[in-house]
């Protein structure tokens, strides 16, 4: 991604561009650290993206493999397979 300019609003506020939620599984109600580093502003996710790694992981890298994929049968069957329950 480009970077991109955003002013403060009166009340300290900075919109995050959509596209950069979408890669880091922002959604509203995510909390975030904000830091003063080295003079620059440093903002973290503090929360567990989109409730799991697994729905981030799809909703945001799924496209990458080819389309939706049944990522939590997977994980499961590999567990399965793991403790031998088949």
């Amino acid at each position: 991604m480009k970077k991109s300019t955003r002013t403060v609003g009166p009340k300290g506020q900075v919109v995050i561009p959509k596209e950069i939620r979408n890669q880091t599984g922002l959604v509203e109600g995510s909390e975030v650290s904000v830091e003063a580093r080295n003079g620059d502003v440093v903002i973290r996710r503090v929360s567990p993206p989109i409730g799991s790694y697994v729905d981030y992981f799809i909703k945001t890298q799924a496209h990458k493999v080819g389309g939706l994929l049944d990522l939590k049968r997977l994980m499961q069957d590999e567990d399965d397979g793991r403790i031998n329950i088949r």
